[in-house]
């Protein structure tokens, strides 16, 4: 993928005395206090920040902060907590600018947090006007917010329009090569796991990679789905019986590049969806009529974890069970744990895969750890980000 990175910019001495604009994501969760409860976005976006001051830049960031309505501002849409949290973490006050939209005073040293992008009016629908008067803001525009790759507004894709100059900043460069290299150029075998409660939300991902990948590993209500095309019984578990056709088709896509879709020879049931409902694991033969589906068996999840340690890479979304439940967590933490210690490059993303990989203290042996979740699965659907098309058409010039 080839577009302007900032760092080479950085290195060719063509950043000092610019005003930089960074478009970064600092969307965190909050308490009813305002306080952030959890920082990892604001953490990630330090690089890129540091990156511009230590070259000399006069920088400004944006973001957007949870679904504020355009030209309604409140103050629970203020980023002023992030503000606070950002001067901690670079050692320096970070002034918060409001209403910067015709204009902001920065100097080269200096760095400025200018307030909820979302609260302009065209943000979202990525008004030419409110872009071009955000390109005037900047010399260089750096896209660094790769939640928000897979929107086209005005922060996000007006702007690479109409500045001057567009580029990536240092963690979106680093999620399009992670995204490359498990995608675009894999080593093999290429294994994907896709799970989740429905094949509805993901079956254009699961279609998708049927053509590409060497083992399709589904899992959760997506392998009760899977378990009826290939004629077993699930009880009451959750699946999407209509769906059952489109299962078997990327079955049979698969099977006919000589790849496959894995399908569960055991699994664990219990009689209730509860944390502490008795588990029982059965063959995949033996389900019960009253009988839910919440983990794959440990037979599974060994065969499965077999795999894993001798696959070239893997892409990694959704737990394969009901994980937050101990009961029905081995399933998962069998298959984390086996993508922790083989030698392929990993890739995960998705809310349920990161919090799983917190649970089991994998951060440091998966390969890519992506920060957007939406963008990940469209990326995995096979979809051009508008973030990436626009960097690719400004570097082409």
């Amino acid at each position: 993928m080839k577009v302007l990175r900032f760092s080479d910019l950085v290195k060719q001495g063509q950043v000092a005395g610019k005003r930089v604009f960074i478009r970064a994501d600092l969307n965190v969760p909050q308490d009813e206090q305002g306080r952030i409860t959890e920082d990892t976005r604001v953490r990630a976006s330090i690089p890129c920040i540091d990156m511009a001051l230590k070259a000399g830049a006069a920088v400004m960031v944006t973001s957007h902060l949870g679904r504020p309505t355009e030209g309604a501002f409140k103050p629970e849409d203020s980023l002023g907590p992030v503000a606070q949290r950002l001067g901690e973490l670079l050692g320096r006050e970070v002034p918060l600018r409001s209403n910067w939209v015709g204009g902001v005073d920065v100097q080269p040293g200096q760095v400025v947090l200018l307030e909820n992008c979302r609260v302009n009016p065209g943000e979202k629908k990525n008004n030419e006007a409110l872009a071009r008067q955000m390109a005037a803001l900047c010399d260089i525009f750096v896209h660094d917010a790769f939640g928000t790759a897979h929107r086209a507004e005005a922060s996000t894709y007006g702007v690479a329009q109409f500045a001057p100059v567009a580029c990536a900043g240092p963690l979106l460069a680093a999620e399009m090569d992670a995204i490359s290299r498990a995608l675009a150029d894999p080593k093999r075998p290429l294994l994907a796991i896709v799970a989740g409660s429905k094949v509805s939300t993901k079956l254009t991902i699961l279609q998708s990679l049927s053509d590409k990948v060497d083992g399709l590993i589904v899992g959760g209500g997506i392998a009760n789905t899977f378990m009826l095309a290939a004629g077993l019984k699930i009880g009451k578990s959750l699946a999407e019986p209509d769906l059952v056709d489109q299962a078997r088709a990327v079955i049979a896509a698969m099977k006919a590049r000589g790849a496959e879709v894995p399908i569960p020879v055991d699994v664990v049931c219990a009689k209730a969806f509860a944390a502490d409902a008795p588990a029982t694991v059965k063959a995949a033969t033996d389900v019960a009529d009253d009988d839910l589906i919440l983990d794959i068996g440990p037979q599974t999840a060994a065969l499965l974890a077999q795999r894993l340690m001798s696959a070239g890479t893997i892409v990694w979304n959704g737990p394969v069970g009901v994980f937050e439940f101990d009961a029905f967590a081995q399933g998962t933490e069998t298959v984390a744990r086996a993508i922790a210690k083989s030698t392929a490059f990993s890739i995960a993303g998705g809310g349920d895969t990161l919090a799983a990989i917190a649970k089991y203290g994998i951060e440091q042996q998966v390969g890519y750890i992506s920060t957007g979740g939406g963008a990940f699965l469209e990326v995995l659907e096979g979809k051009t980000l508008p973030a990436f098309e626009i960097l690719e058409r400004r570097a082409a010039g």
